[in-house]
């Protein structure tokens, strides 16, 4: 088991729905999510904090990765 951050940057507004589709399918891994809408700069900002197997965890930040409009970073903890 792994403790992880996904960060989310949403340059997309068409995007919202499929991000969050992938968040609740994989809601089970999530143990914090914080949203900043910046709508001045058309950017959605999205921080998860997850935990679950390191494949899991790659599985959907490459998901979210794979979205039109969104780019996907994840940093896992040292342990």
């Amino acid at each position: 088991m792994r403790i992880a951050t996904i960060s989310i940057f949403i340059n997309n507004e068409n995007s919202v729905k499929k991000v969050n589709e992938i968040i609740h399918e994989y809601r089970n891994l999530c143990i914090g999510r914080f949203g900043l809408p910046n709508i001045e700069d058309n950017l959605n900002i999205i921080t998860l904090v997850v935990k679950g197997p390191q494949d899991e965890i790659s599985a959907m930040s490459g998901k979210l990765g794979n979205i039109d409009g969104v780019k996907s970073q994840t940093t896992y903890s040292k342990n």
